[in-house]
């Protein structure tokens, strides 16, 4: 008895190019960093954060957002502020592209 098995294959892996960083660029100091950065596939995310040091908020207060290219080839796009309230993301809808 023999058993065979095959899978069909996938023109698109064969296709698929490594992904590249295309920009980059970070900057730290004492009080605080940004750094951003994009790749060849269109994901990008930037990101600064400030020490705070005051009677409002003691800590970290960051600000950023990042976007990329889902699977069903929607652009997802979100801008964040993480402080003393919490991670508050917001997807940013494209105008662009039909609704869900």
């Amino acid at each position: 008895m023999t058993i065979v098995c095959a899978l069909p294959e996938d023109p698109a892996l064969d296709q698929a190019q490594p992904v590249q960083i295309v920009k980059q660029d970070s900057e730290v100091d004492v009080n605080g960093y940004n750094f951003e950065f994009e790749t060849s596939d269109g994901t990008s995310r930037q990101e600064q954060g400030d020490y705070k040091n005051d009677t409002e908020q003691q800590g970290l207060s960051v600000k950023g957002s990042y976007k990329y290219i889902a699977p069903d080839g929607q652009t997802i796009s979100v801008s964040f502020v993480a402080d003393k309230n919490g991670y508050q993301p917001v997807e940013n809808k494209d105008a662009s592209q039909p609704e869900a």
